[in-house]
């Protein structure tokens, strides 16, 4: 197997798994971290200028999602929350045993971030058990709000959040891929303005019970509330967009509420780079179209990679295929795509076919062959 080959493989499941787990911890060591120094400065200092406060934080949590994002997008597709994974898992984009590996993943992250930011605090004689939490979300005397102004905001602002991921990541902003991580990180910035001061904002499950490990009783007595609500946020926000802007066409076969239709597709859809865009629309009848993206694994049982995109094999006049009218390109293998040097009638376009998928012009999308 060349290098070229090797660098093209689809990512195995460790190597997605630890990409949630080291964007995870980016993201907690970064964003709570950044909470964290700024309570350890003001425990010191007797307070400080709250309003540049709350915009160093969140700035801090969306740059680290914009980081993360640009690292292990292609690898796992970035989402370093469990709301985002849940969310993701409800539209069809992502299989939900798959969405539970990413889960744990993002826990085990969370946790790492918050022992090493534990360490260092307690190093800086900071000790997050007595002297204000290790960043924890909280409502009531730990917030700036009682328990239902809490549930409302988790739950509208992880609304809000998963809802813009799953726009910027539709297969149809393909043009717009490249800069949706930088949306993704403004959006969590701005929806941390609104919640630090009300509940120091969770959105991610995730990220709240890793620092609330370290924060003493009453931030872990709160944090079912930031377990429950942003993972219900997110699960809304995943029924609802494909409900109201329909399927982007990537979506797994066994995935989701099934909304209806044949959704296919693998985990790698839901991504935030240019990979996860759709393939181009063809040129006119009259010219050789760009051929189609070959098709990812079509079942969310699918164990291995999609295959390369097949070299063309035309029918050879005279033999089985003397009567097609047709250019069929079909096969599999490691070949490169070649382009179709005709079309089997003046008008008509090539047919492209591979295991058991066809390009549809019309609906500009694989879709099964008929048996």
């Amino acid at each position: 197997m060349t290098e070229e080959s090797l660098s093209a493989a689809e990512p195995t499941f460790i190597q997605k798994s630890a990409a949630e787990v080291i964007g995870t911890f980016i993201l907690v060591f970064l964003g709570v971290g950044s909470a964290v120094a700024i309570s350890a400065s003001a425990a010191h200092n007797e307070g400080g200028p709250a309003g540049i406060d709350i915009a160093a934080v969140g700035l801090a949590f969306g740059i680290s999602v914009v980081i993360g994002a640009y690292a292990f997008g292609r690898i796992s597709g970035g989402h370093f929350n469990p709301a985002v994974s849940v969310g993701a898992a409800a539209s069809g984009r992502l299989s939900w045993k798959d969405a539970g590996i990413y889960v744990g993943s993002q826990f085990a992250g969370a946790i790492l971030g918050a022992i090493v930011l534990f360490l260092i605090a307690l190093a800086s004689g900071y000790n997050s058990w007595n002297d204000g939490g290790l960043g924890a979300n909280g409502f009531g005397d730990l917030g700036g709000t009682n328990i239902v102004g809490a549930i409302l905001v988790e739950l509208v602002l992880t609304f809000i959040f998963v809802f813009i991921i799953l726009a910027v990541t539709d297969n149809r902003a393909a043009p717009n891929a490249p800069a949706a991580p930088l949306a993704i990180g403004l959006a969590l910035a701005a929806i941390h303005f609104v919640g630090i001061p009300l509940t120091g904002t969770s959105v991610n499950p995730a990220r709240s019970f890793g620092p609330a490990l370290f924060s003493g009783g009453d931030y872990l007595a709160q944090v079912p509330i930031f377990l429950i609500v942003p993972a219900l946020g997110g699960a809304i926000a995943g029924v609802l967009y494909p409900l109201i802007f329909g399927k982007h066409g990537g979506e797994l076969a066994r995935a989701g509420f099934s909304f209806g239709g044949g959704a296919k597709g693998s985990a790698q859809d839901f991504q935030w780079d240019s990979q996860a865009s759709a393939p181009a629309a063809p040129a006119a009848a009259a010219a050789a179209p760009a051929a189609p993206a070959a098709p990812a694994a079509h079942t969310a049982q699918s164990t291995h990679a999609a295959p390369a995109a097949p070299a063309a094999e035309h029918a050879a006049p005279g033999g089985a295929d003397d009567n097609s009218d047709r250019t069929i390109v079909s096969g599999g293998g490691q070949q490169p795509w070649q382009q179709p040097t005709h079309a089997g009638g003046e008008g008509e376009l090539p047919v492209y076919e591979q295991d058991g998928w066809r390009w549809d012009y019309a609906k500009q999308e694989w879709v099964p062959i008929e048996q």
